[in-house]
């Protein structure tokens, strides 16, 4: 989705909505199993770190090792260490933005 931001920015303007982050980013969240490190730094790049979830597949859709790195395609968690991001935003992908979305969590 994000490489097709500017997009959705037009379509919206077109038709007389408001900005997206201000209609659309309230309520729509973006996770981080894309499998490559590009794809995680496009993710962090466009899309606002408050509005990524970090998420990892130990048995999901790609098993694989990627022969490019020689790790697991869904070793997600170390995409998002190698990302231009400060530990807070780390922190906040990887628990703060999950606990804000679901607050039950803290309860429990």
């Amino acid at each position: 989705v994000p490489y097709h931001w500017g997009r959705f920015r037009g379509l919206a303007q077109e038709m007389k909505k408001p900005l997206l982050k201000d209609h659309l980013l309230n309520n729509i969240f973006f996770d981080t199993c894309v499998y490559h490190q590009p794809g995680i730094d496009l993710l962090t790049k466009v899309i606002p770190v408050d509005n990524v979830l970090f998420a990892s597949e130990m048995i999901g859709a790609v098993r694989g090792i990627d022969p490019e790195t020689g790790h697991y395609y869904d070793d997600t968690k170390r995409y998002i260490e190698a990302a231009a991001l400060t530990d807070a935003e780390r922190q906040q992908i990887f628990e703060g933005n999950a606990r804000r979305v679901y607050p039950r969590l803290d309860a429990a």
